[in-house]
């Protein structure tokens, strides 16, 4: 995976960095493993704007990409590796052996033509998914469950890796991403490696209209707005506002929202770093 960068030949150019496509080896999806998506433009039943910012946008189909990896023992090949409107990562098409096909996110490294499998008795290999309870220590992961069974619900955006560092009883920890440890039921699956399409990170989208494909529309500050829009609305000239904060009041940058009784705080062992 790599970027491209652009000769400025246009305002739009200048800026864009946009990623190669050059490990894509299919254009068109798989019919049986897709269906339409209805985008509301931030409208509910009523017809009324009850989100910002939504609105326009590509035409999309939803992907059905499998997070829980159930098909315990049943080798599978790698048959394409494909573009995914609604994620940041790739997605790679496996052909089961008992002739299921199935969408799961590529990691990095994985090729086509390449062997998956799942269950227990699956060797610790990229791609492979199985309980944390058989994964070595130190091993990088993605597609982490919380609960057995549930299906992947951490580490599933482009370039992302959690990594296994301990065990203590029936728990794993897990140090995420965001620096934080977290103890997991070693039930769990996770799949090894880490995330595809690394360099997402560094693309740039070089205009407001690639943005505007993507189904965003431009967005407001608070801080130009009158003070019956806003709580940072109004001010003689460009008066800042005071603190950040959202149009119901609520401060941002710094104020925690985590509700402090909050059930599974008691499996954080060390909280992310700010």
């Amino acid at each position: 995976m790599a970027v491209r960068k652009f000769k400025p030949t246009t305002p739009g150019q200048r800026h864009k960095i946009i990623g190669t496509f050059e490990e894509i080896t299919a254009r068109v999806p798989e019919k049986s493993l897709v269906f339409g998506k209805k985008s509301s433009g931030g409208r509910n039943n009523e017809g009324k704007m009850t989100m910002r910012y939504i609105g326009g946008g590509h035409k999309k189909v939803i992907r059905i990409v499998d997070f829980k990896r159930n098909k315990d023992g049943v080798p599978a090949v790698v048959k394409t590796i494909e573009y995914d409107p609604n994620r940041s990562a790739r997605i790679a098409l496996l052909f089961y052996a008992d002739g299921e096909k199935r969408y799961i996110i590529a990691p990095n490294g994985l090729k086509v033509g390449a062997t998956v499998m799942s269950g227990e008795n699956a060797a610790p290999e990229i791609g492979n998914a199985l309980p944390l309870q058989n994964i070595p220590v130190g091993t990088v992961i993605h597609n982490i469950e919380l609960r057995p069974g549930q299906g992947a619900a951490l580490v599933r955006s482009a370039g992302n890796f959690a990594q296994l560092t301990s065990r203590e009883g029936n728990y794993c920890v897990i140090k995420l991403p965001s620096g934080e440890l977290r103890q997991i039921l070693s039930t769990c699956k996770a799949t090894i490696g880490s995330v595809g399409n690394s360099d997402h990170g560094l693309e740039s989208s070089g205009k407001a209209g690639r943005t505007r494909w993507l189904g965003r529309r431009p967005r407001n500050r608070g801080v130009v707005m009158n003070p019956v829009d806003h709580p940072m609305g109004g001010g003689e000239g460009r008066a800042s506002g005071g603190h950040p904060r959202s149009r119901k009041g609520l401060y941002a940058k710094g104020l925690k929202t985590r509700a402090p009784k909050k059930q599974s705080s008691k499996y954080i062992i060390e909280r992310r770093k700010k």
